[in-house]
């Protein structure tokens, strides 16, 4: 049976122009983004730590989560973008993560892992700024095991005119880092994940600032046992 069709966006992203510009952003994405993203991120890696175990951290830029991570844990990160992963390396070397099991260049897309490698699959502002969000979102939910989570942490589109306007403005920023925040709205995680087998939704909740971001739970089940 043939493939069916990707959703493409009617501007899908240029994966080479973001690449430039998450290079270009290195030295100062931490100055820029850590404090904006703090309460999100602490919020999935609470969520990812209450299963515990191997967890995959895509799009983990420049290392930023990987110290608040428990050490119990172990902790794979990806990102595609070699200089941001340059950063994430000296983090670990000079801040002596032991619990950071690997860290290496990755396309979303295309996860280099096999089925069912890990407990948890993080991906923090990663879905939005992927040129194709539904494959990604495929390859997020192959490699969590049975009974794992995939947990993301995203934009969606504001119904509220305080938040539309905040995010209206904010376009020329983070636009040129493939944040598609003012029409990525829930109806496409909703339409994908009636389409995914074996994957049903565990928690959805707006995280600060303003109610920006949701968090956002799947988790991986048995859909024989189901049945």
């Amino acid at each position: 049976m043939a493939e069916k069709p990707r959703r493409r966006d009617r501007d899908t992203l240029d994966q080479t122009k973001l690449n430039n510009a998450y290079a270009a952003w290195a030295p100062i994405y931490d100055l820029v983004f850590g404090a904006v993203f703090d309460h999100g991120r602490k919020a999935s890696i609470e969520a990812a730590e209450r299963i515990g175990g191997r967890i995959l951290d895509v799009g983990i830029g420049t290392g930023i989560s990987l110290l608040d991570f428990s050490p119990s844990n172990s902790v794979i990160g990806v990102d595609i973008s070699e200089p941001m992963l340059r950063r994430a390396h000296r983090r670990v070397i000079d801040e002596k993560l032991a619990h950071v099991e690997g860290l290496a260049v990755m396309d979303a897309e295309k996860l280099e892992f096999p089925d069912n490698s890990f407990d948890v699959v993080m991906a923090q502002y990663v879905v939005t700024a992927v040129p194709n969000p539904e494959k990604a979102l495929d390859e997020f939910a192959r490699v969590p095991r049975l009974g794992g989570e995939l947990i993301i942490l995203t934009r969606l589109s504001a119904y509220t005119c305080m938040r539309s306007f905040i995010e209206q403005k904010l376009q020329p920023v983070v636009r040129p880092l493939g944040f598609r925040t003012a029409e990525f709205a829930w109806s496409r995680y909703a339409q994908w994940l009636a389409g995914a087998r074996g994957i049903e939704l565990a928690e959805r909740r707006l995280v600060p600032p303003l109610g920006h971001f949701s968090l956002v739970r799947f988790r991986k089940v048995d859909v024989a046992a189901a049945a």
